[in-house]
């Protein structure tokens, strides 16, 4: 396949993990479509990456409109599909699990599970009926996945649940060659982790708040696109990328 050929999206593509994908995907010879709300964000990390490799679409991942307008405008300027990386995602404020509102958890619930629920199954309709068949979906986990951290009810839910649309969707895509995997990250450096690092840092199991080892967002960009440029009859269901140093191995 010739690398104008190759096309990926990914969404939450103007900050964090979603621009080190983007890059990294680009630099690899992909086409990114570059999904966010804010288009200056987008613009940005279009200007970091080689020309003519990139297209901006805002969108929001809470709009079944805007997600479906999204996937017509990758049809009708590429043809195809190969590559989703479904990374846009967010958390709900650290209160005790009892004042967390139904709005709060439900924002979460919209942004991490059902954005790219529907961002999917957008990309099976195009990924079966393309020719060459079949794709590749990444999904952004987290180490939340496998162990939460404290007033984390709504993030950690998503990020089990994320685990399990990944399985399933990877499943029913055999027919149609499409191959689902998912990214489990822990403290990359981005905006989101800032907190890790400043002041006290944050809140540990123990009660205990401290700072945590970060590493750069760029270590998760190239896993993605590791995954990405792997050949369809290869997967990799789930990868970790985490900082080394960080308290996750181990007991607290």
């Amino acid at each position: 396949m010739s690398e104008a050929k190759k096309i990926a999206v990914v969404t939450g593509a103007g900050t964090g993990v979603g621009r080190a994908a983007s890059l990294a995907l680009m630099n690899t010879g992909f086409t990114v479509v570059l999904v966010g709300r804010r288009p200056d964000m987008l613009e940005e990390t279009a200007k970091l990456g080689p020309a003519g490799k990139s297209l901006c679409v805002t969108a929001d991942m809470t709009k079944p409109d805007s997600i479906a307008a999204l996937f017509d405008k990758v049809k009708a300027t590429y043809g195809r599909l190969d590559v989703l990386f479904n990374n846009a995602g967010m958390g709900a404020p650290p209160v005790n699990f009892e004042d967390l509102s139904l709005e709060q958890w439900q924002a979460v619930v919209n942004t991490n599970l059902t954005g790219p629920f529907l961002c999917t199954q957008h990309a099976f309709r195009i990924m079966k009926d393309q020719s060459p068949r079949g794709g590749r979906i990444i999904n952004n986990g987290s180490i939340s996945a496998h162990a939460p951290r404290p007033f984390s009810a709504a993030y950690t839910s998503t990020k089990h649940a994320i685990t399990g649309l990944t399985k399933a969707s990877n499943l029913d895509g055999r027919m149609y060659d499409i191959a689902v995997g998912q990214v489990d990250i822990g403290n990359a450096a981005t905006p989101m982790t800032d907190r890790m690092v400043n002041g006290p840092g944050v809140l540990q199991p123990d009660g205990t708040s401290k700072q945590e080892p970060r590493m750069d967002a760029k270590a998760v960009g190239d896993a993605v696109a590791y995954m990405a440029g792997l050949p369809l009859d290869a997967n990799v269901l789930t990868m970790t990328v985490m900082a080394t140093k960080m308290p996750f191995v181990g007991r607290g």
